[in-house]
């Protein structure tokens, strides 16, 4: 059940850090985040995988500086790619 809980609190970290260099935190609201975080975690892990660098992310429970790290490039991954679909062009 910790273990939930911090996997929510850090995917909210993520997410809103991501979305703070997106310029997108107006936008959007903690539950947003949350998700934005996950997902990003989710994205940053297959990406770093293909490139043969490996590394953890907070969807796998371990809540380092390396996993955070990997997370966070994913979120703002994500929140690029929903950039160029919205408005057409990143910022």
């Amino acid at each position: 059940m910790i273990n939930f809980i911090l996997w929510l609190l850090f995917g909210a970290l993520v997410g809103w850090l991501a979305s703070i260099v997106m310029r997108t935190d107006a936008q959007q609201g903690t539950l947003i985040n949350i998700v934005v975080g996950v997902v990003g975690a989710f994205i940053g892990g297959i990406l770093f995988s293909s490139f043969g660098a490996g590394g953890t992310t907070i969807n796998s429970g371990d809540f380092s500086l390396n996993a955070l790290l990997v997370s966070f490039v994913g979120a703002i991954v994500l929140l690029g790619m929903i950039n160029l679909f919205r408005r057409g062009a990143m910022r």
